[in-house]
């Protein structure tokens, strides 16, 4: 009830809100199902029009799919960037839906096509590593040297670890890494 008349209070006062529901994973299954009527296809819903408001569910409830995906396209000789959405939306609808550990285990917003796309994240390679390195090398005022971003990347964890393709944890360590090698 408060998460609905939050929306509608939200709504009313700015048709174009955007609302964000972080971590998607750790919600409780059947609760994000309270904001069915906002996304459905009403055109009024007690006099209130929701057809501008935008909701972003973010969630970490399909990665083994995604990380699946990417690596079938890396065995097959393809490059991650010609991962296409359309290679994505029906595996990772259904992977989300079945996922008890997941806000939108057998939900109905996904059961109904309320949902209009599902955004990959896909998992970073070390050459997207090093440009997050660079980035934060420069960020930091330092002129950029190539001896050092290349020993940041290569101290990040990658995997599968055979072949180290994909980064475990993308770039949210290479802050402190970089901290290792410039007095701060």
């Amino acid at each position: 009830d408060q998460l609905q008349s939050w929306i509608r209070g939200n709504v009313s006062i700015c048709p174009r809100s955007i609302f964000i529901f972080d971590e998607m994973d750790k919600m409780h299954a059947g609760l994000i199902d309270a904001i069915k009527p906002f996304l459905d296809y009403y055109e009024l819903l007690d006099g209130v029009s929701y057809r501008q408001a935008i909701f972003i569910f973010l969630s970490n409830a399909g990665a083994e799919k995604i990380t699946e995906v990417a690596l079938d396209f890396w065995r097959n000789g393809k490059e991650r960037e010609d991962i296409q959405l359309t290679d994505m939306q029906n595996a990772l609808s259904v992977s989300v839906f079945n996922n008890r550990n997941s806000g939108f285990w057998h939900s109905t917003l996904i059961d109904r096509n309320l949902i209009d796309y599902f955004v990959p994240f896909l998992p970073l390679e070390y050459k997207h590593v090093k440009m997050c390195v660079r980035v934060e090398i420069e960020s930091r005022g330092y002129a950029v040297d190539e001896d050092i971003l290349s020993r940041v990347a290569d101290e990040m964890t990658y995997f599968p670890r055979e072949e180290r393709i994909y980064s475990d944890k993308g770039c949210k360590t290479v802050d402190a890494k970089l901290d290792y090698y410039y007095d701060l």
